[in-house]
């Protein structure tokens, strides 16, 4: 419990003895492009109001200028003490921050040399124990993790089938397993993997290029440096995205990574990757639980006052005849769901442009895009929700989206924490360098409240 509470206690920015920080192993370029500072910071209560949340409410005193109350030494910080959106936390105390320590080696199973481990034929009927590693894993995925050979086409057969049991009992193939449960797994038709003969040039160059946008990587996470413009899934006439790509980093075992979260295809900055299955469940966990932290930069029309504070609101799917986008909903419409957004203007260039920091508590679709548009304030660039009528963009800068996944924070899978930063992409650092804004300056939104 200890260990874990150190993790949790670096996510939300509180120094703890013995905390293990894993930054990013590769320098940022230009100017600006270092580690941002950790903040301290702490939930607030962070409760959606009945009725129609409020759009955008002031933090009152900045996130660097207020009081913390802060958490009982040894108590989990989940369990800190509820306050109102209006109370905020002290800045971060540079003498209370841990050394950056290096983490204990991991070994690389997948880069270690292995024999041929040709899979079995099943020829009867199976029972595999789930793993403590497996805990919420999905079905699909379990048999796939186990067999690498076995085709989706024939996973998805035996589970409609019932021929899968869990635990005696039927099971769909979205079912989540827990540690001790008994899968019965029938006879199945199993192809053998096909021994590797080598990557072809366009695989290698592939490879090479995921390994030039490498921001961090040990045998069981990568974090991608993920470009504007490059998909992350594959859908209607997308051919290149990072999920195929991956293919190429598949082990000696048919393990290959998989994404653990998502970003927009013009979004650049970081993407996390789990190699193993371990590590995609522990990291989805995290996930779930909002334990990892993700800070975005953004450039945006005008400058939002009061200068720091939070957007909450519902957001609904609304779909149109070519696209879709997401709308400001009313609490209790269909599809609608809860987002908060915290935000803080780190920079401005005159009334027309600033430089805003984000934090989303949430994770919906284009919240951090239609939040700043609800606000009056979208960010530059926006193809589809910049909603300024007559307004110009200034010379030299470019039309494509400003948004940028800067930070991650979030509990590495075995020991210590994950804390990986992105430099602003050529086109941001362009608007950057022609607006005088300084990417080094300090970043306010690392005191802001974490619910």
């Amino acid at each position: 419990m200890r260990a874990r509470d150190s993790q949790a206690a670096r996510i939300l920015g509180q120094a703890a003895p013995g905390t293990e920080i894993m930054k990013s192993n590769r320098p940022g370029r230009g100017k600006g492009q270092g580690m941002g500072r950790a903040g301290r910071a702490k939930p607030s209560s962070g409760k959606p109001s009945s009725g129609r949340p409020s759009s955008a409410k002031s933090l009152g005193a900045k996130f660097s200028g207020a009081k913390s109350s802060g958490a009982k030494r040894g108590a989990s910080p989940h369990k800190a003490t509820k306050r109102s959106a209006a109370q905020h936390v002290a800045p971060a105390r540079d003498h209370l921050r841990p050394r950056i320590a290096p983490a204990p080696p991991v070994r690389d199973e997948a880069a270690a040399p292995r024999e041929d481990q040709s899979v079995l034929l099943p020829s009867k009927v199976q029972t595999l124990a789930v793993t403590a590693d497996e805990d919420g894993m999905r079905v699909d995925r379990f048999l796939e993790a186990h067999f690498p050979g076995l085709s989706f086409s024939h996973i998805q057969r035996i589970i409609r089938k019932g021929e899968l049991r869990v635990n005696g009992k039927r099971a769909d193939s979205k079912d989540r397993l827990e540690p001790g449960q008994a899968v019965r797994v029938p006879p199945l038709r199993l192809d053998a993997p096909k021994k590797s003969s080598g990557l072809s040039e366009a695989e290698e160059k592939t490879r090479d290029f995921l390994r030039d946008i490498t921001l961090f990587e040990d045998a069981d996470v990568l974090v991608l440096n993920k470009p504007a413009g490059l998909a992350v899934q594959g859908g209607s006439g997308t051919t290149r995205h990072v999920d195929g790509m991956l293919e190429v980093l598949r082990d000696a075992r048919g393990q290959r990574p998989r994404l653990v979260h998502r970003l927009d295809k013009e979004t650049s900055g970081c993407l996390l990757v789990a190699k193993t299955r371990f590590a995609a469940s522990a990291l989805a966990r995290s996930f779930r639980s909002r334990e990892a932290r993700k800070i975005y930069w953004a450039l945006v029309a005008g400058v939002p006052k009061p200068k720091q504070g939070r957007i909450s609101t519902f957001l609904a799917k609304e779909e149109r005849e070519d696209d879709s986008i997401m709308r400001i909903a009313a609490h209790g419409d269909e599809g609608a769901s809860h987002a908060v957004t915290y935000y803080a203007v780190v920079e401005n260039s005159g009334p027309r442009l600033a430089w805003v920091s984000l934090k989303p508590v949430t994770g919906r679709t284009h919240q951090l895009r239609a939040h700043m548009a609800h606000i009056e304030h979208p960010i530059v660039g926006d193809p589809k929700y910049f909603n300024k009528e007559n307004w110009q963009l200034p010379g030299g800068i470019q039309q494509r989206l400003h948004l940028l996944a800067r930070r991650i924070v979030i509990p590495h899978p075995r020991h210590g924490v994950i804390d990986a930063t992105a430099p602003l992409p050529p086109h941001m650092l362009q608007s950057w360098n022609l607006l005088g804004l300084d990417a080094a300056r300090f970043d306010p939104i690392e005191h802001a409240p974490e619910e």
